[in-house]
């Protein structure tokens, strides 16, 4: 499926937001630390230093400047693209809308 394709189904509006975050994809045991470049209510789009699979689940820990606890969430890999060596983008399809994460977001933007 193309990036181009994914863009036309979203169904929720997408914020440009730069928060850190960690995240565990469990089928590879890969962890690492990432950058939250834009965020929906289900969706995110991430930066990382290595290379995601698509059709992957992973686990995202964003760390969302309000003070708060990081804001858990998890979802599926649906794209990967290099941009530059160790630079890598990757779209999230979150596993459900999380409208009360999102609210935490908004009020940070």
């Amino acid at each position: 499926m193309q990036k181009q394709d994914l863009e036309d189904k979203r169904i929720f509006a997408r914020f440009p937001v730069e928060f850190p975050a960690r995240f565990l994809c469990p089928s590879t045991c890969k962890e690492g630390y990432c950058e939250a470049q834009d965020i929906s209510a289900k969706g995110v789009g991430i930066m990382t230093h290595e290379a995601l699979s698509p059709n992957s689940s992973i686990e995202l820990w964003l760390h969302v400047p309000d003070k708060g606890d990081s804001l858990y969430t998890r979802g599926e890999i649906v794209w990967s693209e290099r941009l530059e060596p160790n630079r890598y983008k990757a779209g999230i399809n979150l596993d459900k809308a999380d409208l009360m994460g999102m609210s935490r977001v908004l009020r940070t933007i």
